[in-house]
């Protein structure tokens, strides 16, 4: 798929530089040059897809709470399948127990489209190993969505002993909630109105919705931090350009008024498990509750 997608951008310019010069040089040094930029793809990508970094992001909420920080770990679209299996998810297990957060979430795209390959592999004992002081929670993303196996993740998932939250919400420790929202492409989603209304706004709240959309709906209903995935930042590049257009925020760290956004690149990959111009991470978020 990489290969043909930079093809079809790539060969017509390069048949058009060769009929301009007329030289047989030419076919020769843009040949070598195709090549070794797809051999760059594929090692540079391979790489930037299998090799996971931590991002950290400082975030400042002005309510109180008898914790003064609170160290959450978001790991979006890991997209478990045939491609990514047992050896990629380790590592964001290995992550988790170095990083020693206190609540981990994980926001959509669990699975790539069914889930025969999660439990062929045993990814549930895996997944069992993802451990947190307050929990690990996981919602759905549009992918958990496509085989029509949403039901039997969220058992697998709670199985591994993660809270699913679909149009849900927690207060973790009496002290902020994580409000879970169903994903965009569910036409029987709630509102964020009627998810937050009932609780406690002198508390931080802190949402996942898959995709990043609605941040001024996010914010007049007084969410504090909205955590998202989805786009992957267009996963190959010049793709990011597009999601840049299409999102207000396509990746990385918003402020909208009180609103704190976080749109994550993803720790799997849809398609090739190749990514340029983006990487394979996870966002450790240092909050800080400032209000006395």
């Amino acid at each position: 798929m990489a290969i043909l997608g930079y093809s079809l951008l790539l060969l017509p310019v390069a048949n058009l530089v060769i009929y301009f010069i007329k030289k047989r040089a030419a076919v020769y040094w843009l040949g070598l040059g195709l090549f070794a930029f797809f051999m760059f793809v594929l090692v540079y990508g391979s790489f930037n897809a299998w090799s996971p970094i931590v991002r950290e992001v400082d975030i400042k909420i002005d309510k109180a709470s008898d914790m003064d920080n609170l160290k959450v770990l978001v790991a979006s679209d890991i997209h478990l399948g045939e491609i990514v299996g047992v050896k990629h998810l380790q590592r964001l297990v290995d992550i988790v127990k170095n990083e020693q957060p206190d609540v981990v979430l994980l926001p959509g795209d669990i699975i790539d489209d069914h889930i025969e390959p999660f439990m062929e592999q045993d990814m549930g004992s895996i997944m069992a190993k993802l451990k947190a002081p307050l929990g690990v929670y996981v919602i759905p993303g549009n992918h958990d969505y496509y085989g029509n196996d949403l039901e039997l993740m969220a058992e697998e998932m709670e199985e591994a002993g993660a809270v699913v939250l679909m149009d849900q919400s927690v207060l973790v420790d009496d002290q902020f909630y994580v409000v879970g929202r169903k994903d965009k492409t569910d036409n029987h989603r709630a509102g964020v109105d009627s998810l937050v209304q009932n609780l406690d706004h002198t508390k931080p709240i802190l949402m996942m919705d898959h995709q990043p959309y609605d941040f001024d709906i996010a914010a007049a209903n007084g969410i504090d931090l909205l955590l998202a995935g989805h786009t992957h930042r267009g996963q190959l590049a010049p793709a990011h350009l597009i999601t840049g257009m299409i999102y207000e925020n396509d990746w990385g760290y918003l402020q909208k008024g009180d609103l704190h956004t976080l749109v994550s690149s993803g720790f799997g990959t849809w398609g090739p498990p190749l990514r340029l111009g983006s990487r394979s991470e996870v966002f450790l978020i240092n909050l800080e509750f400032t209000q006395q």
